[in-house]
């Protein structure tokens, strides 16, 4: 009997290609001289997915008129048009869960980093400047502070539950409350006014689209810190630099951003950011990890027509069981 054929659009961890090898056949796109030829040849023999960052939109599905599955890998999917593969009928995975901690732990030594000015000190030694003299103090501490989370989901549990460990006090700002001890506020704005540590884990896409703008960024004051480990498309780039620059807010420590690679030059120029190119999760263990997760979403699809991790877009076709 044939193997059901996986469309890979481009590389992913090596755990996928290992994990789909001789339960598949896989189509490995970017390898192929004319990726468009190959697409419209074998459009009726795709019925999955595996996908790490290619934007998927309608027009792309409509190509693929066998597809029922898309295995996302990561937990954000923003790059693929969900509703409108619910509309024909193909359900879309992520991987949830597995690379909580890795991502948590992140948001911390983000944390760390901008509140202690640690990239700053090490520099300042790497110049040989502390054979001339002692590192300035930093002007804050950790101590005393509160952090409210932006999207208390299992990162931003995992997040507040660090920040608990260091003393620090946690509020929320959730689309609904939930049964947590935590402070929860109702609005974004009024989470902002209330803490002095803003740390965003929301999805990405056009619904929290620069949902931390320039209102946010001054509702959070002159000793306030942004932490992002979600998507950069949350955060308003050019309101962020001139809350940096003009003192609004006293730093912000980034793994993300609108349009990565490229980084805006204005986050460049401060010292008082601290960036890192996307590596939340970009550990050995977590991305095999989430790439055998990807592969466990198609092999339990293929094998029993369910899902492990489907995303909430999909879960009407999953309840059906007519993906």
């Amino acid at each position: 009997m044939a193997l059901p054929t996986v469309l890979m659009p481009g590389p992913m961890n090596r755990s996928v290609p290992a994990g789909l090898d001789g339960r598949f056949e896989v189509i490995r796109l970017w390898e192929t001289d004319d990726p468009d030829a190959v697409l419209a040849e074998r459009a009726k023999d795709i019925v999955a997915v595996a996908n790490a960052g290619t934007p998927i939109d309608g027009a792309f599905l409509d190509r693929l008129p066998a597809l029922q599955l898309i295995a996302n890998f990561g937990v954000g999917y923003d790059k693929i048009d969900a509703n409108a593969a619910a509309d024909r009928g193909v359900v879309v995975t992520n991987t949830p869960g597995v690379l909580d901690d890795e991502v948590a732990d992140t948001a911390l030594g983000l944390l760390l980093m901008t509140v202690r000015q640690l990239p700053q000190a090490e520099r300042f030694l790497r110049a040989g400047h502390w054979q001339e003299r002692s590192y300035p103090l930093t002007p804050t501490t950790l101590r005393g502070r509160t952090m409210g989370v932006v999207g208390l989901g299992r990162i931003g549990e995992a997040i507040a539950h660090r920040a608990e460990a260091f003393g620090i006090s946690v509020a929320y700002h959730n689309r609904h409350r939930k049964d947590v001890a935590y402070r929860y506020y109702p609005t974004l704005l009024e989470l902002a006014t209330a803490v002095d540590i803003l740390t965003i884990v929301v999805p990405g896409g056009d619904e929290t689209k620069h949902l931390v703008n320039a209102e946010v960024l001054a509702a959070l004051g002159p000793d306030g810190i942004l932490i992002n480990v979600a998507r950069g498309s949350v955060v308003d780039e050019a309101a962020l630099v001139d809350a940096l620059r003009n003192k609004t807010i006293l730093g912000a420590g980034l793994d993300v951003f609108e349009h990565e690679p490229e980084v805006h030059p204005g986050l460049l120029e401060v010292d008082n950011a601290v960036l890192l190119p996307h590596v939340g999760s970009a550990s050995v263990p977590t991305r095999d990890a989430m790439g055998g997760l990807v592969v466990a979403n198609l092999v339990s699809w293929f094998d029993h027509g369910v899902p492990v991790t489907p995303v909430p877009e999909s879960a009407d076709l999953v309840r059906r069981g007519d993906g």
